[in-house]
């Protein structure tokens, strides 16, 4: 599996079902926050997001917020969806999903990584082998700065993935 593939792809987080955790195996969700969970630097969740995470909490998943945001900017969103995180996790340095797998019990193959971004995200649970990896598409794109730029590299690697994707379901 390259290092900056997903295991699997969703449209949003939103569209992921319950399901797809029980199926997998997986007890340990570890959540992205900006463009997976809300727009950049936005205190509030996307419409359905807090439903997802309610229905996925019920379920019995164990949900935690991963994020290289600082606490001051993760702590009040957690705080709005109920749920614990790591901040300041680094990423793509795979540190903070072993701290969020060490604090939960959790195997490697027990978690799951859902983010927005292949530099970040899929490249830090990709380096922590045994978890598993699910991008979800950004609920907005960037228009400038480092991430812009960051989006531009990323689009040789999604179209590879997707075009790798494509042939896999034929």
């Amino acid at each position: 599996m390259p290092l900056l593939a997903p295991d699997y792809y969703f449209p949003h987080i939103t569209d992921i079902p319950g399901a797809f955790f029980t199926s997998h195996r997986l007890r340990l969700v570890i959540l992205d926050v900006d463009n997976t969970l809300t727009s950049h630097n936005n205190p509030d969740p996307f419409p359905g997001v807090a439903q997802w995470v309610a229905d996925r909490r019920a379920e019995g998943l164990i949900l935690c917020i991963l994020s290289n945001n600082s606490p001051g900017r993760v702590e009040p969103f957690a705080r709005k969806l109920g749920l614990p995180f790591v901040a300041n996790a680094a990423k793509p340095l795979p540190f903070g999903l072993a701290r969020a797998c060490g604090r939960y019990g959790a195997s490697r193959r027990e978690c799951c990584l859902i983010g927005d971004q292949l530099f970040t995200d899929m490249l830090a649970v990709n380096l922590f082998p045994g978890g598993t990896s699910i991008l979800v598409s950004p609920w907005e794109l960037e228009t400038g700065g480092f991430l812009a730029c960051k989006r531009k590299w990323e689009k040789p690697f999604l179209r590879r993935y997707f075009r790798g994707r494509e042939e896999r379901e034929k």
